[in-house]
């Protein structure tokens, strides 16, 4: 994973975002059954950030690397949907930072 590129930087950002979007699924039981918020507040707050990043970054590989429309919907939609973000780096984002190494 190369970080001085975009599409490393979202690579990361898409691992991040999906294990702090499956960390809610730890902390949301705890704040409604066992009424202990304090966990939830600090994993949504940094979910929350980590949501408006990936979907900035991937706006911006949208525009850089010219994706098509399939491709840009999926990578956007993925962040919806748990798991979505680990399935969009290794189907999508990995083959695109491999295509933008051999275009170096």
């Amino acid at each position: 994973m190369n970080l001085s590129t975009s599409i490393g930087k979202l690579r990361l950002l898409a691992i991040l975002e999906g294990i702090s979007y499956l960390l809610l699924g730890i902390t949301m039981p705890l704040k409604y059954v066992m009424d202990i918020p304090e966990p939830n507040f600090i994993v949504g707050m940094a979910h929350g950030w980590l949501f408006i990043l990936y979907i900035i970054f991937c706006l911006v590989c949208i525009y850089k690397y010219k994706w098509s429309f399939l491709s840009s919907a999926l990578a956007l939609f993925a962040s919806l949907v748990p798991f979505g973000t680990f399935i969009a780096d290794i189907r999508l984002f990995k083959l695109e930072s491999v295509k933008v190494q051999e275009d170096q």
